[in-house]
């Protein structure tokens, strides 16, 4: 089944705001919430729907990939969570159904609270991304290519699997903290007793020690490996667009998500086309003969060998439209044009009998502009005749 378009499933438009998209998404969210709707299958598709939009279109960066790429976009890894439960949900967007108040959240107040929310372990670091440029030519945008880049990312170690401990043994419960990763600290002052929550000092968060570190990742639970990805580049892409590649970043500690690979676009200069949006521009040349009489000739657009028919008494800056033998839109919607611009050639050294040719033009009416001359001019014209004469 297709999916439905994510503004339409909340029911806001493309230029929605933050605030907007999320009041929304609440109201949805309260209208199909299973506690509402129990037992009713069709009602928890629809809050499942309604979450998915709602976490790619608050997230920036997904929203504006989303934008871009639609949902085809969405799909190059996993970009979008997989929802298996309502408690999966709720954990997902906690600030939208904690409300931020010391008396519960939205769901709380109309439901009578009772959601429970898996709490992250603790040591719990998510990994980096890692961040590359990516140059391209212009036909590769055209036509969209694929790319092997190499990376030097951190994995999970294969020999402890993850946990930074030595084989055989195991991390032992930090004494500090007792496990949570986290320990008070108590400062007196003038007002009184002032308690603050830091990060454990000896477990560093992890809430757990390793007294035999593994021998291979030296306790990290995380190895350098070299790796080689494919990156499918769209056709149309231009300079800023990015492309995250999931889970291709370094791994995280502790159970920590992995980051992502993120691919910034960049294009080379063409040698003879401009990119301006989807429509490519191009300046060509053509002689004063063939400006005057007319001309059929052949140029190279970014896809095929075109015939361009030059008219008589064509102009210089006289625009000609290929139409849509441009550049594609990333989501397919449309494309650009081949545009070229003309220009007139002139020659710098030409032969006698050629200047002879020149001369006798500049002596008749009908290829000079069409005005009275003026004494000033009619010297002019008179130096430059003596000058091929």
């Amino acid at each position: 089944m297709e999916k439905r378009d994510y503004y339409e499933v909340l029911g806001v438009s493309k230029s929605s705001s933050d605030q907007e998209i999320k009041t929304a998404y609440r109201k949805l969210a309260m209208k199909y919430h299973p506690d509402k709707n129990p037992d009713n299958k069709e009602a928890e598709d629809q809050f499942k729907e309604c979450s998915e939009a709602y976490e790619i279109l608050s997230a920036t960066d997904k929203r504006q990939r989303y934008d871009t790429y639609g949902h085809k976009g969405m799909h190059r890894g996993q970009d979008y969570h997989q929802y298996s439960n309502m408690n999966d949900i709720f954990s997902m967007f906690s600030d939208v159904f904690s409300g931020g108040g010391r008396g519960g959240g939205v769901f709380d107040d109309f439901f009578g609270g009772g959601f429970s929310r898996q709490s992250r372990q603790p040591g719990y670091e998510s990994g980096s991304d890692i961040k590359i440029r990516l140059p391209l030519t212009l036909d590769e945008i055209a036509k969209g290519t694929e790319k092997k880049i190499r990376i030097k990312h951190l994995v999970e170690c294969d020999t402890c699997h993850g946990s930074g401990a030595k084989t055989g043994s195991t991390p032992v419960t930090c004494p500090t903290c007792a496990g949570q990763g986290k320990v008070q600290q108590v400062q007196r002052s003038i007002l009184g007793q002032i308690v603050n929550i830091v990060t454990c000092p000896d477990c560093k968060g992890a809430g757990t020690i390793i007294k035999e570190k593994c021998p291979d990742c030296k306790g990290d639970g995380r190895v350098k490996k070299e790796e080689t990805v494919t990156i499918t580049v769209p056709a149309g892409v231009e300079n800023g667009h990015y492309l995250p590649v999931d889970g291709k970043g370094h791994a995280g500690k502790n159970g920590g998500e992995t980051g992502d690979l993120i691919v910034l676009f960049e294009e080379k200069p063409h040698p003879l086309f401009k990119r301006h949006g989807v429509d490519v521009a191009q300046e060509i040349s053509i002689s004063y003969p063939q400006a005057v009489l007319g001309d059929t000739i052949e140029i190279e657009t970014l896809f095929h060998t075109k015939k361009v028919k030059i008219k008589p008494g064509s102009q210089p800056g006289t625009r000609i439209v290929l139409s849509k033998e441009g550049l594609p839109q990333v989501n397919g919607m449309r494309k650009g044009d081949h545009i070229l611009f003309l220009n007139i050639f002139v020659p710098k050294d030409i032969s006698s009998e050629e200047k002879g040719m020149i001369k006798t033009m500049m002596d008749s009416d009908n290829i000079n502009p069409p005005h009275k001359s003026t004494k000033q001019e009619k010297e002019f014209f008179g130096q430059i005749r003596d000058l091929f004469g």
